[in-house]
């Protein structure tokens, strides 16, 4: 049975190691959703996962099972009606089970139940097959494009997704 529950500061740890296994290296290629292909840097670092559970304008959800965290996903507030999704992730040999589109119905529940009327995000622009599963779950390409915070060569860049969030 896997459960989703607010993470707690104590779960940093071991939400970095899961960020890292479900993005970054080998261990992320035994699942469909990963970056390994693209970017090879750290996914995120201790502080920034630390920080971010320290926000009040972030609520990190996680997923629990067996007592070990297999996914997450974060839901920060940009402004009064607006959030941000961000960190979705699925332990790779858990991908392709539902987990993933569970997560995302907690965050968005979570969005709602804060009084936020949308939620965006930002996709790799090269990441296709991903940007058409959000595009299933009611996201659409805003026609807007950010800079990939870290110069790269070839350069990349973030398309942007945008959901409203209707009352329940």
């Amino acid at each position: 049975m896997i459960s989703i529950e607010t993470a707690s500061p104590g779960d940093a740890p071991a939400l970095k190691r899961m960020l890292e296994a479900a993005y970054r290296g080998d261990s992320a290629r035994r699942g469909w959703n990963h970056e390994a292909d693209i970017l090879d840097d750290e996914r995120v670092t201790p502080d920034e996962v630390a920080g971010l559970l320290a926000d009040p304008q972030a609520t990190m959800l996680v997923a629990r099972g067996e007592g070990a965290i297999v996914g997450c996903v974060a839901v920060t507030r940009k402004e009064a009606a607006l959030a941000y999704l961000g960190m979705l992730c699925v332990e790779p040999e858990l991908q392709s089970t539902g987990l993933g589109r569970r997560l995302l119905d907690a965050a968005e529940e979570s969005a709602r139940s804060r009084g936020i009327s949308a939620m965006e995000m930002t996709v790799i622009d090269s990441r296709d097959t991903l940007i058409a599963w959000y595009e299933r779950r009611g996201y659409s390409r805003t026609g807007e494009a950010r800079p990939f915070p870290v110069l790269r060569d070839p350069p990349l860049t973030f398309a942007v997704l945008e959901k409203p969030l209707a009352a329940p």
